[in-house]
């Protein structure tokens, strides 16, 4: 099985944020060919990829029912990294937002990227990702911009480094949410984003497919359907995700197997993508040893092997490299690699995500519009 590379430039999440923006009038490309709209709407549904979606119809006839196709994520299938493309139109390897749990360079400890923690001393949010983000673009043409989202979400540092330039609407149920979108759809001109989260946590806990997790998705089919209703003439509403899901029947524990913790210094990323950062010297015994233990059930590869296979994208800024893992392990099964002890609330995880296959890549892209 070959990994399922992005597809930077032509059809990725990242393509679809600069799109939206020449939706609006904003110059720029509009590499998926989107139509003027005085108004667009992105709905943003958590975890809700593709194929998952593809396998419910029932369960979601609203959306099931919409004209559109597919986009891919970009790398590592994951929230950080994919609102970072969107949040900033440019793939991973040039925003740097490289996944969930990355090595700050020379600190010797992980920053949590999404829920903005560390060990140590935090860096600053617009010096870790400093590229200008598309509602920043946006508002400096002149279109207003906003986001609807739970309001805890607004002070964090990851909303710093990524959705700079919004005005943040906190919105924690989803009448509240409805009622935000349809505010800031009054204007003759917007970009708005509305953000649904629970069908990924349903995911996590009870895995994809799971009653709990058909559930969320009934809602969102409906949440779906209420935002369409809520489009005034001139507008477009756009349904996508950040990734998709699959449901783990296999473990590898690198805490109960002490051969893969040797040699690595730092453990990141997460369980369906592995950063391994080593220490001095290290590196080639890492993967050697990696490679054994994991052949047959995910893709292992050197910083360089990724880099240059273009999984973060055709280029990456040379003062990224250091984030990415010395050895990254990518499983290509329904294999997740999990740390019991370091962290045992996502060991237990039933539906992971991040890496290259297509029921982790491929998310929607559906459209309703009052053009």
């Amino acid at each position: 099985m070959n990994p399922l590379v992005p597809a930077y430039g032509a059809a990725s999440l990242a393509d679809l944020s600069s799109s939206l923006l020449a939706a609006v009038g904003v110059d720029g490309d509009n590499p998926l060919g989107l139509a003027p709209a005085g108004r667009v709407l992105l709905f943003l549904v958590d975890g809700m990829g593709a194929e998952l979606l593809r396998a419910h119809p029932g369960v979601a006839p609203f959306l099931s029912s919409l004209p559109g196709g597919v986009l891919t994520a970009g790398f590592p299938a994951t929230t950080v990294t994919s609102l970072s493309s969107l949040g900033t139109g440019i793939p991973p390897g040039e925003h740097g937002m490289l996944g969930y749990q990355l090595a700050v360079p020379g600190a010797g400890y992980l920053l949590n990227c999404l829920r903005w923690t560390a060990p140590g001393p935090l860096v600053e949010p617009g010096e870790w990702q400093p590229a200008p983000t598309v509602y920043e673009r946006a508002a400096a043409a002149g279109v207003p911009v906003s986001y609807v989202g739970p309001a805890k979400f607004e002070t964090t540092g990851f909303n710093k480094a990524v959705y700079r330039g919004v005005s943040f609407v906190g919105a924690d149920e989803v009448d509240d949410r409805i009622a935000g979108v349809r505010h800031a759809l009054a204007e003759p001109r917007a970009h708005v984003s509305v953000y649904y989260g629970d069908l990924d946590s349903a995911g996590h806990v009870t895995g994809w497919g799971s009653s709990t997790w058909l559930d969320q998705l009934a809602l969102v089919d409906r949440m779906a359907e209420r935002l369409a209703e809520t489009l005034p003439p001139n507008s477009a509403m756009y349904v996508t995700a950040d990734h998709g899901m699959v449901n783990v029947t296999d473990r590898v524990d690198v805490d109960s197997l002490p051969a893969l913790r040797e040699g690595v210094a730092l453990l990141g990323g997460e369980s369906r993508v592995r950063h391994l950062y080593t220490a001095p010297g290290a590196s080639a015994a890492v993967l050697d040893t990696w490679r054994a233990v994991l052949e047959g059930k995910a893709w292992v590869a050197s910083r360089e092997e990724a880099v240059e296979s273009g999984w973060f994208g055709p280029k990456v800024r040379r003062k990224w490299l250091p984030r990415i893992g010395d050895v990254l392990a990518v499983p290509y099964t329904d294999c997740a690699i999990v740390a019991s002890v370091a962290e045992p609330h996502e060991a237990g995880f039933l539906g992971c995500h991040g890496s290259l296959t297509p029921a982790e890549q491929y998310v929607p892209l559906l459209e309703v519009s009052t053009r």
